[in-house]
């Protein structure tokens, strides 16, 4: 399959600005462009061409995953617990003397990420395990029926979503804590993420999900800032979604149909774990 091109970086987006109805002093910044697009993980389809050329098997699991503290580290530790072989394809070198976690370089200083085994994160099952292809902790928790965003690092369960959070001082000198919530395009990895071969969240081939991301990513955005907050988002995401597409919408579902992560019905392991990376 050959690629489309992807979008540029800058073009026009709707933002929506609201308090979460919990916390008065909490705002939150929502990119109602990117939350009302049909983005979906493409992994185990033609349409993924991963970060790194000529790896599209790894999707975007070739540099492993970075934790954001230690309760993140402390998650994945208790989540390893519950993998069996025919869930991990590697889990004799994982729990070897090496293990599964590795010290990196990053910007000068030492970070923690998940260990790179034969070049991608020590948990993507690759071609050929009667397991299946993707994530060994995300099939996983599919099969078991736990939300994934319960038993993987942050990083993975969050992307493509962005969020930050900064204390802001309004003009009467009032602290408010600002939340936006947008896409993490290429300038969300800095200056490296120019460098990558591939990008999903820019790429028409990947906005072909049966749901808008807001629907598709509602357990993670509620993790995110809270269910008062998502229902709100959610309401105003269906009233904005009536008026039709928004300024930079990349569709292509009337093209093609992905199934959305969390409508699969196949009952078969391989399956499950080849139709969703993430």
């Amino acid at each position: 399959m050959t690629p489309s091109p992807e979008v540029g970086l800058d073009f026009a987006r709707e933002w929506v600005e609201f308090l979460d109805p919990d916390d008065a002093e909490h705002l939150i910044a929502a990119d109602m462009t990117w939350l009302l697009s049909h983005w979906t993980c493409v992994f185990g389809t033609p349409a993924c061409q991963g970060i790194i050329e000529g790896r599209p098997d790894d999707g975007c699991c070739s540099h492993g995953a970075f934790f954001s503290d230690e309760e993140d580290v402390e998650r994945l530790h208790e989540s390893v617990k519950l993998l069996r072989p025919e869930d991990w394809q590697f889990m004799k070198q994982g729990l070897g003397k090496k293990g599964y976690i590795e010290e990196y370089e990053l910007e000068g200083e030492s970070a923690l990420r998940t260990r790179r085994y034969q070049g991608a994160c020590i948990f993507l099952n690759r071609p050929g395990f009667e397991g299946g292809i993707g994530c060994a902790l995300h099939a996983m928790a599919l099969e078991r029926g736990i939300e994934p965003l319960e038993v993987k690092p942050d990083v993975c369960w969050q992307l493509p979503i962005r969020r930050t959070q900064d204390w802001v001082e309004r003009p009467d000198g009032e602290l408010i804590l600002k939340t936006t919530v947008t896409e993490y395009d290429r300038r969300g990895w800095g200056e490296g993420g120019a460098d990558l071969d591939w990008y999903c969240s820019g790429s028409p081939d990947a906005h072909v999900g049966a749901e808008a991301v807001w629907q598709s990513y509602a357990p993670e955005l509620t993790e995110l800032f809270g269910e008062a907050a998502y229902r709100e988002l959610a309401r105003l995401c269906m009233r904005r979604q009536g008026l039709g597409r928004a300024p930079g919408d990349r569709g292509r579902r009337e093209e093609v149909s992905v199934t959305g992560r969390r409508t699969l019905t196949t009952s078969t392991r391989s399956e499950i774990s080849s139709r969703r990376l993430r």
